[in-house]
Formats: C-alpha cells, structure tokens, sequence
C-alpha cells in the first residue's frame, strides 16, 4: 500500500526526531534518517531539500505535540500541587531509559555558533510558548506577578534539566519545585 506524502513527511519527522534526540542533530546523518524512516534519500530530500529544513520542520512538529501535551496537562488544584505535579512529571520524564535532558536546548546548543540558523528561532519560539503558558496557569491560581513567576520557574525547569542529565539524579526536580513554590508565595 503506498503511503500519502503526509504520512511520508510525518514518518520522516518521527525519524528524525527520534535519531536527532538520541544522537544529536551534527552526528545524525540524512542516510540514518532516510534507513529509520524507510525511505530512499531521494524521497527524503524531495520532502526536505537539506538537513537544515528537516531540523527545523523536526523542531516544529515536536513543539506542536509538546505544546499540545501542555494544554492537556491536568490544572486542578493550588500553585503548590501543579508545581509539584508539574516537576513530577519532568523527573518521570528523566527517568525514561536514554533521557538525555531537554531537545529544544540541547539543539541550541549543539548550534551556539550558528546565530541565524532555523532551529534557533523555532527552539525560542517554542520556548516563549511554555512561558506563555506557564503564565496562563499561575494567573488563573492567582498567583502575584505570573509572568515574573513563570520566568523564574522557567529558569528552574532548565536548571533542573541540566542538573538531571549532568549527575543523573531526579531529585533536582524535587528541588526546582520547592524552591518554585517559595516563588509563588511571594506577593
């Protein structure tokens, strides 16, 4: 049975995604990509011209779902338990066998030198959005200055991720969240 083209684009995207996240965006090649998604390079590249493109469609695509698995986020109850649920789930998200922290900072770094490149802007867009969003929940528990709040907890869910992966240790989400919920007390 022949696929569509956007089931190809989309089984290309999860290729992508899954090789890019394991390995790295510089040491995963076009030929891995086009092996794991079960096509030919020439169909790879008929869908995405070069390695840059498929990046950035890669990051787009992922932001969408990550985004949408945000809104899907349970948000009942005080500050205090959606913070606690909320770096619950990164640490189970850390757990997972072969974590290797958070994508959208590991590809901007990975690409620090490349100022202009595609994937810089998608990984600050998508950024800005769980921000945004951040914002959105502390504003409706009331929370004083929400998007100071959601700056700082943003800065704390990096922090934690990084830490994760540096030493392996989960409980630097326990951490971010207790030093999160102080945040949220302040008037």
């Amino acid at each position: 049975m022949k696929r569509s083209k956007t089931q190809t684009r989309l089984k290309i995207l999860d290729a992508a995604y899954g090789l890019m996240w394991r390995q790295g965006f510089l040491r995963v090649s076009m030929d891995e990509i086009a092996l794991r998604a079960g096509v030919t390079k020439r169909t790879l590249y008929q869908h995405f011209p070069s390695k840059d493109d498929l990046l950035a469609a890669t990051l787009a695509h992922s932001s969408e779902l990550a985004i949408g698995r945000l809104r899907a986020f349970p948000h009942s109850g005080t500050a205090a338990e959606f913070l606690d649920a909320f770096f619950g789930e990164l640490a189970d998200w850390a757990a997972k066998p072969r974590w290797s922290g958070g994508g959208f900072t590991r590809v901007v770094m990975e690409l620090a030198d490349l100022r202009g490149h595609p994937a810089r802007s998608i990984a600050r867009k998508h950024k800005k959005a769980v921000e945004d969003w951040l914002t959105g929940v502390l504003a409706a528990r009331r929370v004083s200055s929400a998007a100071d709040r959601a700056r700082e907890i943003m800065l704390l869910m990096e922090g934690a991720m990084a830490l994760m992966l540096i030493h392996g240790d989960r409980t630097y989400a326990g951490a971010a969240a207790n030093a999160a919920k102080i945040l949220v007390q302040r008037k």
